[in-house]
């Protein structure tokens, strides 16, 4: 008789008689701080634009924490530990596809590397061709010096890219608002993914040396 929004309920209708009736009612069967994670996920799951992978990684782990919250107070006739079952499994899901897309890229970028530190050995082997009369005779080689500086500067930001995301990552996974048990392993994995990176970055200094 007195909810805000009478029933059936769609998911918008749900998390508006959360937020009606939070502070009377759903405050007093789980932590009233879980009203962060109503209005992340009302803002969100109706905001008219598509999801990135870090909203739907938040949007799956804010999920996870409302659905424990309540299974502290009953299963629902297991449909909560269902529920939470699947959200879980989503959010395992998406942590590995993004960790081998990162994995993916770090790769290829190490790959390169490889490549042009070799190339810079095979080019300290050949005899020098920085004299007046060659540079003559070879009227296209400021073009290809021009291409090597292009082709190192999108290395480096490959490297800047994939050291951005580990940085967003492990900021993230230091709040502890946002720190959950499944989070670990993927700290964990970042934590690899940051000596990769240095790996990497020592590669680019050598040849910068070179």
């Amino acid at each position: 008789q007195i909810l805000y929004l009478k029933p059936p309920w769609t998911l918008a209708n749900l998390l508006k008689c959360y937020k009606k009736h939070w502070m009377a009612v759903f405050g007093y069967v789980v932590p009233r701080s879980l009203l962060s994670t109503i209005e992340c996920l009302s803002k969100h799951l109706y905001a008219d634009k598509p999801f990135d992978s870090s909203t739907v990684r938040i949007l799956l782990q804010e999920s996870k924490k409302l659905l424990h919250a309540f299974s502290c107070r009953s299963d629902y006739n297991g449909v909560l530990p269902q529920a939470y079952a699947e959200v879980t499994k989503l959010y395992e899901t998406l942590r590995e596809v993004r960790a081998a897309l990162v994995e993916q890229d770090l790769s290829e970028d190490i790959m390169v590397l490889s490549e042009n530190a070799a190339c810079e050995k095979m080019e300290a082997t050949v005899p020098n061709l920085q004299s007046t009369e060659e540079k003559e005779l070879h009227p296209s080689f400021h073009v290809a010096q021009e291409n090597r500086h292009q082709e190192i500067w999108s290395v480096l930001e490959g490297v800047w890219n994939t050291m951005n995301l580990y940085s967003v990552e492990l900021f993230q996974k230091l709040d502890p608002s946002t720190v959950t048990m499944a989070a670990k392993a993927s700290f964990e994995e970042a934590f690899l993914g940051l000596q990769k990176l240095l790996a990497a970055v020592k590669d680019i200094r050598e040849g910068i040396g070179r």
